[in-house]
């Protein structure tokens, strides 16, 4: 066997702790309160599932909070639950994560892509309706709102768009836990008719995998809870074959189930609820300590403009920031982007690139053909993630844009 060291994830080649883009931070009673579970009678479909749901939707002031296993399931869920198939069509940004444009496919839905707008990344009302206006005579049921990094463009005026044409309005809010968009929270659907959350470890509490919806319609929250469990109910009230389902008293038969939907096993488990409770506590601790840490990098980076800026900001909206996101001109920097990430990379400095947009991905390219949406593309030409996450400290940060510099030559 080798007597070299076999370099950790989280180290670098000189040693120094490895800053991947984002990472989770989980503490003892995090452990604790996951390890209650494993000792306890329920692993799944228990009582932590219904607490975890509970104190979301307060969190969020939203009338419902529905988990389950994965923010794309979540999508896919609430497009179900709105009944999108095949002759709808959905508009979708194309700077997205994939799944919000793959979910509007597995319901056999076709995707109208958005431009963005090239300093933000974000979808607003004038990208909506340019995209409206694309779409012609297509019959677009939905648009989703994708909020991009911790930020939202203007919730009110692209709910208010969608209403003027009868489009219903998801928001994916992966992104976006702790958002506040005006006074209103992130989540709490006064401008959507549901909203969509991932708790995958690079987010803002972390579940393992894990997702949730939130709606405040009552028959929208019972469907998606449907729909996450197989379309099967054991509410005697909503069963349909009377014979089958009671006994000669009128007494609902013990083993009995209905099934009302073709639905799926997309439930969060008690184990990641018990985990996404106790995150949920620190929420705003977490979003406090994001929040400080985009500062700092702000104040750092002005000596690196206009070569290096931070993304624009959003009037209105007080970002739970997901991503620390910088627009740099590699251009006149004199460097491609694919070695920036290298060198920073060897400097035990992790960065990514968030997204590429999906009208490029070559299955779209193939459905749908080549578009232009050059607000996208000069957005994707400029971006690059740096370290955020709460477990980083101001010297991390100073770390991160000396070594940025040092690249840049700066």
């Amino acid at each position: 066997m080798s007597g070299k060291k076999i370099l950790s994830r989280l180290e670098s080649r000189d040693g120094k702790r490895f800053l991947p883009y984002s990472r989770h931070l989980i503490e003892e009673d995090d452990v604790e309160a996951v390890a209650e579970v494993l000792r306890g009678d329920w692993l799944t479909t228990g009582p932590k599932v219904g607490a975890f749901e509970k104190a979301l939707a307060a969190k969020i002031g939203a009338a419902h909070a529905v988990s389950c296993s994965s923010g794309t399931a979540g999508l896919h869920l609430a497009m179900m639950a709105l009944g999108l198939g095949p002759g709808d069509s959905v508009i979708v940004p194309t700077v997205t994560f994939v799944s919000t444009a793959t979910m509007v496919r597995h319901v056999g839905a076709e995707v109208i892509f958005a431009d963005v707008d090239p300093d933000t990344g974000l979808m607003g009302a004038l990208e909506f309706a340019a995209a409206l206006e694309r779409a012609g005579d297509d019959r677009v049921k939905a648009v989703i709102a994708v909020h991009l990094a911790g930020q939202c463009a203007d919730p009110a005026a692209i709910g208010d768009l969608a209403g003027e044409h009868g489009i219903r309005v998801i928001e994916d809010a992966c992104h976006a836990l702790g958002t506040r968009w005006e006074k209103k929270s992130v989540g709490s659907c006064g401008y959507s008719d549901m909203a969509v959350f991932s708790f995958h470890p690079v987010k803002t509490i972390a579940m393992g995998e894990g997702g949730a919806v939130a709606a405040n319609d009552d028959e929208l929250a019972g469907r998606l809870a449907l729909l996450r469990n197989h379309g099967m109910t054991r509410e005697p009230e909503a069963f349909t074959n009377a014979d089958l389902a009671f006994d000669e008293q009128g007494l609902p038969n013990p083993w009995y189930y209905e099934v009302h939907e073709a639905g799926l096993n997309y439930r969060a488990s008690d184990i990641h609820c018990a985990l996404g409770l106790s995150q949920l506590g620190k929420l705003e601790r977490f979003v406090r300590r994001r929040r400080e840490l985009a500062a700092h990098y702000e104040r750092l980076l002005a000596d690196l403009a206009p070569l290096v800026r931070p993304v624009g900001r959003i009037p209105g909206c007080r970002p739970a920031w997901h991503l620390f996101v910088v627009l740099i001109d590699f251009a006149a920097a004199g460097i491609t982007r694919a070695s920036l990430m290298r060198r920073l990379r060897d400097d035990g400095i992790g960065t990514q690139v968030h997204y590429i947009p999906l009208h490029k991905q070559p299955y779209y390219r193939r459905r749908y053909g080549t578009a232009a949406l050059p607000g996208s593309e000069r957005y994707y030409a400029r971006a690059l993630s740096l370290p955020l996450f709460p477990g980083m400290s101001e010297d991390d940060v100073e770390r991160v844009v000396a070594a940025l510099a040092s690249v840049l030559d700066r």
